[in-house]
């Protein structure tokens, strides 16, 4: 195999940034990413020359690491200065000055070797305008500065050391801290999330310790009597999950345990809450999953945008593996069982699982066609659960209580609690905890009301996949079969009011640019859908339509449903949900 794309030789600095990522170990592709971020992190972009040695030392053609370094937004390819600020530009922060506060840095003064561009949700909604602040060099450092302001990012800019200019807190972002009936997001405010001592003295860990005396089968069968339900949006039960599994151990094959924190739907912001504020839990939840399935390994996959979460978790994982709580021989129990962080780059479809295995085994993040499920041949082709955050924290409150006691918890079909994501035009934006069957409105009112001019004109519910609904809707129960009545979803727990002021028709392009830059290609229904649905938009805003504007509605909803027939995975299958949704409840185009 020809090693050298070309000429070009890496610098000594970028061999030091992959040597110290790699260190003496042989060849294995699944290592690319790491490698990836190693030297993005050292030189602030990826040259011919560092491909190059990165391919002698993965053994992988150059022309293939292009394509994986290509995919991702987060990765350049291109010189760039070595201090880029990303500011969200996403719908969230639109309704908070985003724009505007784009347009006053077109004309800001930022010093030599500073730059900024506009980026897709960064995940801080409840804090919007949003900005993400990366410096590549010896010492990089990425740091968030949410709300953010031209006076604060220009300060920042001149700012040599690059410090943080205020701690980021998660107790800021759960406006119900230290409410007594909280039960998933309890610890937040009363624990140091460093500490495992705090979250031990909180009831940490008593939930794997049932766990063993209950065993795989007993633990699966709590779950499964729990009736949990898959909190990333699908939906799928968690048992029958871990029940796959469970029937394979005696085949002798590896299993995997993954936690899906590539949280990257606009308006979703909870997963990172949890991480930043409570890291032990998901990592018990992770463990309780592997003594269930067997599985002796466990990825925990993150976006790439949430760098304070994703230190808390490395440091969590460092204090369970000095306490024997990860490792050889979990609590003296014969469990073996470890965890590693692994960082995506800004590429939202790798929040679909079978993406997210191409991702970690070091391929550009696209789907595989199902089947064979991930309980049949998922990461490395072996048995695999995937579960995210929210879910992986529900279950030391199931194995704690018993399933039956959780399964009456919120409705027949809508069992346990459930995170909600609330910003956009609301008072009180943040991370909320209820159980399920509260109604809009009154998750409305919890949050203090609808914000911005108090008038409420819809409210985007499930995130940037799922529907607006209409203040007339607002009674609609929050539970899966509640919206599932009104032809909307609860998807990632998100909850956008817009007052009246906000023009909707660009919110929806907006999302429809979102799809059209997230969609990974595979596929022509999404890749080509994607793309003429902007457009669509577009012309339709513009008063240009193709024909007249029924007749490019119609063909708008034509393509909607062929994305949903034909694409391969969820994101084309769920591009055009919020647009049809509007179109149905609002004449925006009369």
């Amino acid at each position: 195999m020809d090693l050298h794309l070309t000429t070009d030789q890496p610098t000594p600095v970028e061999k030091s940034a992959i040597d110290g990522e790699l260190g003496h170990t042989h060849p294995q592709r699944h290592l690319l990413l790491p490698v990836l971020h190693a030297i993005q992190a050292r030189v602030g972009h990826i040259t011919h020359g560092a491909i190059n040695y990165a391919a002698q030392r993965l053994d992988i053609a150059p022309a293939e690491i292009h394509g994986v370094a290509s995919f991702y937004e987060m990765f350049s390819l291109t010189p760039r200065p070595p201090v880029v600020m990303r500011l969200c530009a996403d719908i969230a922060c639109l309704t908070h000055g985003a724009s505007e506060l784009c347009a006053e840095m077109e004309r800001a003064s930022l010093p030599a070797g500073t730059a900024w561009q506009r980026s897709p949700c960064l995940g801080l909604c409840e804090r919007a305008p949003a900005a993400l602040v990366i410096a590549a060099g010896e010492n990089a450092r990425e740091l968030v500065l949410a709300p953010a302001s031209v006076g604060a990012l220009t300060s920042l800019a001149h700012d040599t050391l690059l410090t943080e200019p205020d701690a980021n807190n998660p107790v800021a972002s759960v406006p119900q801290t230290g409410q007594p009936q909280l039960r998933l997001l309890r610890r937040i405010g009363d624990a140091d999330p460093s500490s495992l001592d705090d979250y031990r003295r909180l009831g940490g860990y008593e939930a794997l310790r049932r766990a063993f005396d209950l065993g795989p089968e007993g633990v699966v069968h709590e779950v499964i009597e729990s009736r949990l339900l898959g909190r990333g949006g699908a939906a799928f039960p968690t048992g029958k999950k871990w029940e796959a599994l469970l029937r394979q151990r005696d085949l002798g094959k590896p299993h995997f345990v993954i936690c899906n924190a590539d949280e990257s739907e606009p308006g979703t912001f909870k997963d990172r809450v949890v991480m930043e504020g409570d890291p032990f839990a998901v990592i018990e939840g992770m463990t309780i999953a592997a003594l269930a399935t067997g599985a002796q390994k466990g990825y925990l996959y993150i976006r790439g945008e949430y760098p304070l979460a994703s230190k808390r978790l490395k440091q969590a994982i460092q204090a369970a593996c000095g306490a024997g709580l990860l490792g050889d021989n979990i609590l003296g129990r014969g469990l073996h069982f470890d965890i590693e962080v692994r960082r995506g780059a800004g590429a939202y479809i790798c929040g679909e699982e079978t993406a997210l295995f191409n991702s970690i085994e070091g391929y550009r993040g696209e789907p595989r066609n199902k089947p064979p499920f991930p309980t049949q041949a998922g990461l490395f082709g072996q048995p695999t659960v995937v579960n995210n955050v929210e879910t992986l924290i529900n279950i030391p409150e199931i194995i704690l209580h018993g399933g039956v006691a959780y399964a009456r918890i919120g409705t027949e079909k809508s069992a346990g609690y459930r995170l909600f994501c609330l910003c956009g035009h609301i008072v009180r934006p943040g991370v909320y905890e209820t159980p399920f069957g509260i109604t809009l409105r009154e998750m409305i009112e919890l949050a203090g009301g609808v914000g911005g001019n108090g008038r409420l004109q819809a409210v985007l519910l499930g995130g940037a996949a799922g529907a607006f609904v209409s203040p007339s809707e607002l009674d609609t129960p929050l539970t899966f079969e509640g919206t599932r009545a009104i032809g909307a979803t609860l998807g990632s727990g998100v909850i956008m009011p817009f007052d009246d002021s906000m023009d909707l028709k660009q919110i929806l392009l907006r999302i429809a640019s979102f799809f059209r830059e997230e969609s990974c290609g595979q596929c022509v229904p999404c890749r080509g859908g994607a793309m003429r649905q902007e457009e669509a938009l577009e012309r339709l805003i513009h008063k240009r339509p193709l024909g007249s504007v029924a007749e490019e509605l119609h063909t708008l909803r034509e393509m909607g449903q062929a994305m949903r027939d034909a694409s391969i995975c969820g994101l084309g299958q769920t591009a055009s949900s919020a647009l049809e949704s509007a179109l149905h409840r609002w004449s925006l185009f009369a």
